[in-house]
């Protein structure tokens, strides 16, 4: 099988390895089949899009609609934009978790903003129609609970997009392009442990006060969210190509 390729910007060794971990187990992949590219540790070596199957992209805590942005953001975002020009034009298998929003939906022309940021917990996720008839959803329900945690979403969806996605606070959930590129608000890799670990590496990049923690933890530990991870399975199982 031709490997995915998991594009990961987390500066924290912690939350890069258990991202990783979780897509692995996800996936149901082997570290051979998923090769990690960490984008904060030096950049994006050229991608030879005919040898893998397709791209991961995980979460950052990079803001897309940032007024002031690091050099390294700046870097990483102009890599993420050449990427999406070929793969946009190959209609190239890819899947952007959190941060895919900021990425493809920036590049494909939608508005990524701050007014329906949603704090960390569970929320209900409602797909749409054309979201019910997509094959990488065919196995979940029509509504279904997924972890979230985001200061920024997407406020006007690209032009050519399909929504396929949707909570209570949030428009845009997940959302395609052409055939095979999606994108996901919500974390489809993540688990009650993993948003656990994150919660304490995260805990003064203002997602929540920090003497909140224990009460976030609480809510996260409380909710049962057992269905967004079929999604990464779904992805894997599609176009996974020898």
């Amino acid at each position: 099988m031709l490997p995915f390729v998991l594009l990961a910007s987390r500066a924290e060794d912690l939350a890069a390895d258990g991202e990783y971990e979780q897509f692995l187990s996800c996936g149901g992949l082997t570290p051979e089949q998923l090769v990690r590219v960490r984008l904060e540790a030096g950049p994006m070596p050229r991608l030879d899009l005919d040898a893998i199957s397709g791209v991961i992209v995980g979460g950052s805590p990079f803001d897309a609609g940032a007024a002031h942005k690091s050099p390294l953001q700046l870097r990483v975002e102009a890599e993420m934009s050449a990427l999406l020009d070929e793969a946009v034009a190959r209609d190239l298998p890819f899947l952007g978790a959190c941060y895919g929003v900021g990425t493809l939906g920036v590049h494909q022309g939608g508005v990524v903003d701050r007014t329906y940021g949603e704090p960390i917990g569970a929320v209900r996720v409602s797909l749409t129609d054309e979201g019910r008839a997509d094959p990488l959803l065919a196995d979940l329900p029509d509504e279904f609970d997924a972890f979230v945690g985001h200061k920024e979403a997407c406020r006007v969806l690209p032009p050519d997009a399909v929504l396929l996605a949707n909570s209570p606070a949030c428009p845009v959930q997940m959302f395609r392009v052409r055939s095979n590129l999606y994108a996901t608000q919500f974390h489809p890799e993540l688990d009650t442990a993993g948003i656990v670990t994150r919660l304490t590496i995260y805990r003064d990049y203002g997602y929540y006060a920090p003497d909140e923690l224990d009460e976030v933890v609480a809510r996260v530990r409380s909710a049962t969210v057992t269905e967004p991870h079929r999604i990464v399975a779904a992805f894997v199982r599609r176009y996974a190509r020898d």
